[in-house]
């Protein structure tokens, strides 16, 4: 996809390169999502607000499920290989997990956890709610702060796919793409 909305270039302008530098690892650019938002510092500063990447209630494997999985409804490619790249081996997710994010279905493999989770992202996209019998269960192994960050993680991800996708954001160099033959995008 070419970019409807390019990224802007270096040097950046003020307050997006204090952002920049906050975010960013020494020695490297800036993601380009966050270059292309920075064409509207508003928009910038207040997802910014609104990042959910800190150290919260939930591990690092639930946040980031969520936020696969999310993206991966979403079809944005771009921001789950983001992801994929950044944080899948660090949240303990294998190759065949991180691809199976993808999937149509939650399969058997998940665990108990994880497969909650998913089921609940895939509910919150198709619906925009969870069922009874969805809720009951999550209830029964999530906290009430962890399920609103389940949800705001879902919220959050359903607006940074529509701004990637439709701005078109160009995949970053190395970030890996959707396992072939993937059909999740509906």
């Amino acid at each position: 996809m070419t970019a409807r909305i390019t990224p802007i270039p270096s040097p950046y302008p003020q307050p997006a390169a204090d952002l920049f530098t906050r975010i960013t690892p020494p020695g490297s650019e800036p993601l380009k999502l966050f270059r292309t938002m920075a064409r509207s510092p508003r928009v910038l500063e207040r997802m910014f607000a609104g990042a959910l990447l800190d150290p919260g209630p939930l591990p690092l494997r639930d946040r980031e499920l969520m936020i696969l999985r999310t993206c991966a409804r979403c079809g944005a490619e771009y921001e789950w290989g983001v992801h994929a790249a950044f944080f899948s081996r660090r949240a303990g997710l294998s190759p065949d997990e991180l691809a199976a994010t993808c999937e149509e279905t939650v399969g058997p493999a998940w665990n108990p956890r994880d497969a909650l989770i998913l089921r609940l992202a895939d509910a919150l996209h198709r619906h925009a709610t969870a069922g009874e019998d969805l809720w009951q269960l999550l209830a029964k192994e999530f906290s009430d702060v962890q399920l609103l960050e389940l949800l705001a993680l879902a919220g959050y991800y359903h607006a940074i796919s529509f701004i990637a996708n439709a701005s078109g954001v160009e995949a970053e160099e190395g970030a890996p793409r959707f396992p072939t033959g993937m059909r999740m995008a509906q």
